[in-house]
């Protein structure tokens, strides 16, 4: 079973790259599921209905988020409407929608996606992310031995922590949220592939995807500032796992990343 996840996806830029790059892709590398980070899709914080409708119209088959998840209230609804669009499992109880996804697809495959945020240096208070997926495990695990964990979290420490807690249980454990892809993806012990941020789809000369003269007059005023997407050429990054449907262990995983002039 071959697995295509992206980074965090950034506002039009980013929607534009996945929806002219990742149709090729997914026939290309012969992708059975494909997962996206939304929350940032649109206007770079949030995701509203019709940021969704595109991403899912690219072939993206599952969209997890994060922090910003809550930014656009037209959202709320759609996630109670539409159980692959995930949120964050460990928001406290009565928040909308869910934090898990039991996808199932062609030819008999299954998978688990569950969506977790860190708590430190993150500006909600959350619930306990590893008491949160230990509970999630025994409550949907049996629908499919491949389980996909998203770990939306800024602490490096914090997305490790998560590989090694979760490592032999689950199919892989992924980081988001920071959108700098890094470099250590590795199988670990007992089939669990692992990387501390997968990236992001979005603007390449950029910080984060937001215009870097705004961020860099921020750093320097300490003032107040508006936050706007940049333009120019974009990156689509993340990576693709390769696991076996009938154990759930990771076979490979690699990263990707593919630059682009949008149209």
């Amino acid at each position: 079973m071959r697995i295509l996840i992206l980074g965090d996806v950034v506002g039009r830029p980013g929607r534009r790259a996945v929806q002219e790059l990742v149709p090729a892709l997914v026939k290309q590398e012969q992708i059975d599921l494909a997962i996206a980070n939304a929350e940032n899709a649109a206007g770079g914080m949030g995701v509203d209905v019709k940021s969704a409708g595109e991403l899912f119209g690219a072939g993206v088959h599952v969209l997890t988020s994060g922090n910003h998840i809550w930014k656009k209230k037209e959202i709320y609804p759609y996630l109670e409407d539409h159980s692959n669009l995930v949120r964050p499992a460990n928001f406290p109880e009565g928040a909308p929608g869910r934090g898990w996804c039991e996808w199932q697809g062609g030819n008999g495959l299954r998978a688990l996606i569950i969506n977790l945020q860190g708590r430190v240096f993150m500006p909600n208070h959350v619930d306990d992310p590893f008491r949160c997926v230990d509970r999630l495990l025994k409550q949907h695990g049996q629908h499919s031995r491949v389980v996909i964990v998203d770990m939306h979290a800024e602490a490096t420490s914090e997305k490790n922590a998560m590989g090694w807690h979760l490592a032999g249980r689950v199919s892989a454990v992924y980081g988001t949220h920071t959108h700098i892809q890094t470099a250590d993806e590795r199988i670990l012990p007992n089939g669990t592939a692992f990387i501390t941020d997968v990236g992001m789809c979005g603007p390449f000369d950029s910080v984060i995807g937001i215009e870097k003269d705004t961020v860099i007059n921020g750093f320097l005023s300490q003032l107040p500032r508006k936050f706007e997407v940049a333009q120019g050429s974009v990156v689509l990054q993340g990576v693709i796992l390769d696991v076996d449907p009938l154990t759930g262990k990771a076979q490979a995983i690699r990263r990707l990343q593919v630059h682009h002039e949008s149209s």
